[in-house]
């Protein structure tokens, strides 16, 4: 498995399976955030898989599946909600990980500088300058006319 933390309190990660949820739990991770739809691609492990597995092992699992260029003010406060109210620490996950580290950009953005965000997930691995102007624009998808 590929961890990349961003914070002490949030780590995210490509595709995780099933098998996996032993070494996620001995990580000390608690949370799971699912950021990615189901079918996607016909070797992807479903949420309900992972859910179960995640279960099992005594994980708190949320699904917020979201696509790249389509993610909504709502997504980004679904995964707020699932950072505030599951326990801690969280490890969020999609294809590749950049969505999930995208989704915290965009709900941290409100308290974290931007360049803060930046430099932060470019340490974990995920250059998010394509979204700069969402992340200075507070993290929501739609900018105010001015005129």
């Amino acid at each position: 498995m590929n961890f990349n933390k961003i914070t002490d309190t949030l780590t995210v990660s490509p595709q995780i399976h099933p098998d996996d949820m032993a070494a996620i739990k001995a990580a000390g991770f608690k949370t799971i955030v699912c950021n990615r739809p189901d079918g996607e691609t016909e070797d992807q492990t479903s949420f309900a898989q992972i859910k179960a597995a995640a279960t099992a092992e005594g994980l708190v699992a949320y699904n917020i599946p979201v696509t790249p260029q389509q993610i909504s003010d709502e997504d980004v406060a679904k995964f707020g909600a699932a950072l505030s109210q599951g326990p801690l620490p969280v490890l969020a996950y999609c294809r590749t990980g950049t969505r999930s580290a995208m989704l915290w950009a965009f709900h941290g953005a409100g308290g974290r500088s931007q360049s803060d965000i930046l430099a932060a997930t470019l340490a974990a691995g995920y250059d998010l300058t394509g979204v700069a102007d969402r992340i200075a624009n507070c993290g929501t998808a739609q900018t105010l006319a001015t005129g």
